[in-house]
């Protein structure tokens, strides 16, 4: 994947947030999703395909990820 222009991104936080800290922004961009910590915009960032990006909702929804 080559690594995508972000200067311009148009970062959102999801209106699930809840406002506690555990939250992600995400940038749409033509044939990329980034995502990143919202406390800490100099994080760094996760680049996903389109598919890439479904595929990791979906196992979030799942509960894949959990301790």
């Amino acid at each position: 994947m080559n690594n995508p222009d972000l200067a311009n991104a148009n970062w959102f936080k999801s209106t699930y947030s809840s406002g506690q800290g555990a939250c992600i922004e995400v940038a749409a961009l033509p044939n990329t999703i980034a995502s990143r910590d919202s406390k800490d915009p100099n994080s760094p960032i996760l680049l996903f395909t389109r598919d890439g990006w479904q595929d990791f909702i979906g196992a979030v929804n799942r509960r894949e990820f959990r301790d």
